[in-house]
């Protein structure tokens, strides 16, 4: 059907991870959306995990870069190439040019499709195709998006929280907000450094957010506490503090607002029957964002809809993007 040979593969091409599926052989491959560059002579040092692991700790001729910001393309070049890293790597020694179906947020614009469409297929693609987010999400969640019955997905991604009802192959009602897993982080450098004068990382406020994180400030304990390592804004030293449960539920309270906010407007804007269908079979949360603790019972109260975690929150999109790779000859003929 693609082409004798080419294995055509989806791409959920997130702020913080990039996550690729093959057509027949499911996810392959999953590292950090980073890249690590010489900036005196704009070389290609190291993609992925080892590109991460530079971040805050290169020297000034080295820069670890996330070209992804808020879900769409911040730096082409660099896309470009972290994109043809890794489909090279997926392929392998395969030499066919693969069919690509890349997934955006909800609330991207036609430049930004565009942009990836174009950064696909320099980076080697045969041709490139886009899907929503929330779609893919609903379709790696096992949700009936094909049935006449309302579904909801809330994909808390890392850079982009997106939120849609869908029904009948298409998305009823959305919303796509920048708020998401990468502002969970920097409210918990903010907060810290107001109230603890220690300067830290995002990679440590990111370890805090998965260790003692919460979005209930009431069902977590000042006793559950966490030590944690940065520089003492006064002295200027290397400095260690103990940081509690209840400190990182007040640093994100504000973010996990919004996006419960973002659900209720969505919520506001489907019709009754929808909203029934909701009701009856829940609201379903993918995503990264989505093992936060304690953030289903918050949105279930403030919307007093029953709230579930899919399995393999993580890899919802990247499963629905490969899966519809299935239906890529109708994505041709658009």
């Amino acid at each position: 059907m693609f082409g004798i040979g080419t294995k055509n593969i989806g791409i959920d091409l997130g702020t913080a991870n990039t996550i690729v599926y093959v057509d027949g052989k499911g996810i392959v491959l999953r590292e950090p959306s980073v890249v690590a560059k010489n900036s005196k002579t704009g070389e290609i040092v190291s993609v992925g995990e080892d590109a991460r692991a530079m971040i805050g700790r290169t020297p000034a001729s080295i820069v670890a870069i996330r070209p992804m910001k808020d879900g769409v393309i911040a730096d082409y070049d660099t896309t470009v190439a972290m994109m043809k890293y890794y489909i090279q790597k997926t392929l392998g020694s395969s030499n066919g040019k693969p069919y690509v179906m890349v997934c955006v947020p909800s609330g991207a614009t036609e430049v930004e499709k565009r942009a990836v469409i174009d950064a696909t297929r320099v980076a080697g693609a045969r041709d490139a195709y886009v899907l929503e987010e929330p779609f893919a999400a609903a379709i790696g969640a096992g949700l009936p998006v094909m049935d006449p019955t309302g579904s909801m997905v809330v994909d808390i991604g890392g850079g982009t929280t997106d939120v849609a009802t869908i029904s009948l192959g298409g998305i009823v009602s959305s919303r796509s907000i920048r708020m998401a897993g990468d502002k969970l982080d920097e409210a918990i450098v903010a907060y810290v450094r107001q109230h603890f004068n220690l300067l830290i990382g995002e990679r440590t406020a990111e370890q805090l957010k998965w260790d003692i994180g919460s979005a209930s400030k009431s069902a977590v304990s000042a006793d559950d506490v966490s030590s944690i390592r940065g520089r003492d804004l006064i002295t200027g030293l290397p400095k260690t503090i103990d940081v509690s449960a209840v400190d990182i539920a007040e640093a994100i309270h504000e973010s996990v607002e919004e996006i419960i906010t973002a659900v209720k407007e969505t919520l506001e804007e489907t019709s009754p029957e929808i909203a029934a269908d909701v009701i009856d079979h829940g609201i379903v949360l993918t995503g990264g964002g989505a093992l936060l603790h304690n953030l289903p019972d918050v949105i279930a109260d403030a919307t007093k809809v029953p709230v579930f975690i899919a399995n393999d929150p993580l890899d919802c999109v990247a499963i629905g993007t490969g899966e519809s790779l299935k239906s890529i000859d109708v994505m041709k003929k658009k």
